[in-house]
This record gives C-alpha cells, structure tokens and sequence, in this order.
C-alpha cells in the first residue's frame, strides 16, 4: 500500500495498548484492535497509534506511561484474568504510582457470578483494581475492567471486550465525524497518478488522501479514498481526484 496523505489537527486523539505474549507469539489472532478501530471511526476520536507488549511489567508500564502522556484516551486489552501471568492490573497501577488491592465493588460483581466460598485467591485477582479508578461493568463474566485517568483496561477475550467497549462508549467525546469517499482508480497503475496525488494532497491540506491497491478476481485495481470532517473540503478534493484519473483515461 502506498499512501499520499496530510495531518489532519484534531483534539481528541487515542491509542490501543495490546497485552499479551500469546499476540505476539502468533498463537492468539487479535480481534480487538479492529473493533476499537471501528467504534473510535464511528465517534470521532483519531486513533494515532497502536502498540503490542509482552507480559512484562516494565514494558507494560512504559507503554502506559508513554501513550496516556501522548493521547487523550488509551484503551489497552488482556492481561486482567485470574492467572499469574495477568499484570495489567499491577502494572498500570505502578505506572500511575497508586496503590492496588481487591476492591469492594469488584468484588460484588464476582459475588453475582460466584458463590462466596468459591472466591479463591486466583478469582479474586480480577478484583483487584488500581485505587481511585472506576470500573467499567462486564455483563459477560463480571469481572469488571477499570478506568484510570484516561487509561481504559480492558479484557482480551473479544466477546468481554466488546461488552466493556458497549459499556465505556456514551462516556466518550469525539471530534466531528470523519467522512469517507472512495474513488475507483480501476487498473491504472500507482505510478501513474501518485504525482499528480501528491499535489492534490498539499492542495487540500485539511484532508487525508490515501492510495489502496488491491488483488481482485478481475485482476489488480487501485482505490483512493479521502477522508476528513469537513464536506466541502472532501468533495472538492475528491472532484479533483476524479477530474485527475479522467485525465489519465482519456
């Protein structure tokens, strides 16, 4: 894929933090991060930046540390299950210097799905929280995720964290809207049009402009699509796009 796109200032802009040795080993295929991707799309918030982390402390908490100081939202998945291996919890509460310890109210939301002998130390894990954060409700499992500061933690199994994602999203600000316009490039090859759209691109310098190649059964076709949160300005680009291929046909 090539791509001859402009920065587009906005305000609210986010990241996606995805823990988990089982990603990064290729055993697990993550779900999530196109599920953030979407909803974030669909309400306006600029997702910049996604980054993968081992369970490793450390690496989890300069990843925290580095994308909450950088983006109005974080939003991290795995790591806050009932096994050793599940740090999140621990290890966001140390990247914001707070204490952690099992939580009253988590530990009601495990009462609705466990009997209170059956709470042993292993389940309990999942009711420990950061102190001061608030928790975002699981009506999967009950085992709740947590906010801290503009840290969302989430789990990684993609069904409970699409349920936290459903639970979060109304407590969210966006920016306008972004608008999508996608123009048939056909098979006139990249190489032909990608001058010509990199003048377009500085012409409209409140838009982004992107080239997607692609294989389909009809042999190899381009698409370029422009995006951005003001019509004018993606209409006129796009007449621009299509006044430039028609150039090329003709």
């Amino acid at each position: 894929m090539s791509q001859s796109s402009n920065s587009q200032s906005s305000d609210i802009t986010a990241a996606i933090l995805v823990i988990g040795d089982e990603i990064l080993s290729g055993r697990t295929k993550d779900k999530n991060i196109g599920t953030i991707a979407d909803m974030l799309t669909e309400i306006g918030v600029d997702l910049r930046e996604v980054r993968i982390v081992p369970d490793v402390k450390d690496e989890i908490i300069a990843a925290v540390n580095a994308l909450r100081a950088r983006y109005t939202y974080v939003f991290t998945s795995g790591g806050i299950g009932p096994t050793h291996d599940d740090i999140t919890a621990d290890s966001v509460a140390e990247a914001f210097g707070v204490g952690i310890d099992v939580d009253p109210r988590a530990r009601a939301m495990l009462l609705e799905r466990h009997r209170p002998e059956d709470l042993n130390e292993a389940r309990l894990r999942m009711a420990r929280i950061p102190d001061g954060a608030d928790l975002i409700a699981n009506p999967v499992s009950k085992a709740p995720g947590f906010r801290l500061g503009n840290v969302f933690v989430m789990a990684g199994v993609p069904q409970i964290m699409q349920a936290m994602l459903d639970e979060i999203r109304p407590t969210l600000t966006g920016n306008a809207p972004v608008m999508s316009e996608t123009i048939e490039a056909g098979a006139i090859p990249e190489g032909n049009f990608a001058d010509g759209l990199r003048e377009i691109a500085a012409a409209h310098g409140s838009v982004s402009i992107g080239s997607y190649p692609s294989m389909t059964p009809d042999g190899f076709r381009n698409r370029i699509v422009v995006r951005g949160r003001d019509a004018d300005a993606v209409a006129a680009a796009r007449a621009a796009v299509e006044a430039l291929l028609a150039g090329l046909r003709a």
